[in-house]
């Protein structure tokens, strides 16, 4: 029987840490699609009453922004962007809540890291792997729970700094020649096998 090897994804696009200054005011937080499964419902309603701005990468739909205009969020969507523009948005934004109730890899949590911004993350499926030490874990379906880590970021320098220094630790694990040697190393493997 042959064992099943996980290779993860590589990040390829050409993702610089990019420091910033984070605005404690008003945060710019990016967020990063609209199907069901990116919970941005609960995101929203967890933003309710903080001074943010929200940048929503994905098509508006009249049921998102009058749920916006409820919660009275500041917000932009974002649509039909190039690879440079969403870069741009990562080096823009102050923080990236990606607290997805689910998500099969979820590379947004590690474009956010190589730029060096702090992510907020749901603590099911493949985030907490793929997050490594570099990321707040959140119960996504816990709008509070989401409320509460935003709110810590927001208020610790210290948090923020560890968290940035230690997402950019565990990008480099999904650097292409770091994901090249994992196929090398099943390839040879597999070669021993049938050998």
């Amino acid at each position: 029987i042959t064992p099943i090897v996980v290779v993860p994804n590589p990040v390829t696009l050409p993702l610089v840490y990019t420091p910033k200054v984070f605005n404690t005011d008003s945060p710019r937080i990016l967020h990063m699609g609209v199907k069901p499964n990116k919970n941005l419902y609960r995101l929203i309603r967890a933003l309710s009453g903080l001074r943010c701005e929200l940048i929503i990468v994905g098509e508006a739909t009249q049921q998102l922004e009058k749920e916006l205009h409820k919660y009275q969020i500041t917000y932009e969507f974002k649509t039909g962007l190039s690879n440079e523009e969403v870069l741009h948005e990562y080096v823009l934004c102050d923080l990236v809540a990606f607290v997805s109730t689910y998500e099969g890899f979820g590379l947004p949590i590690l474009e956010a890291q190589a730029v060096g911004r702090p992510v907020i993350t749901s603590n099911v499926a493949s985030m907490p792997e793929v997050a490594g030490e570099g990321a707040l874990l959140v119960d996504p379906f816990d709008v509070e729970a989401i409320r509460t880590q935003i709110n810590q970021v927001i208020a610790s320098e210290e948090l923020r700094a560890s968290m940035i220094s230690n997402g950019l630790v565990n990008v480099k694990r999904f650097q292409p020649n770091a994901i090249a040697a994992q196929y090398m190393a099943v390839y040879e493997t597999l070669k021993e096998i049938n050998a």
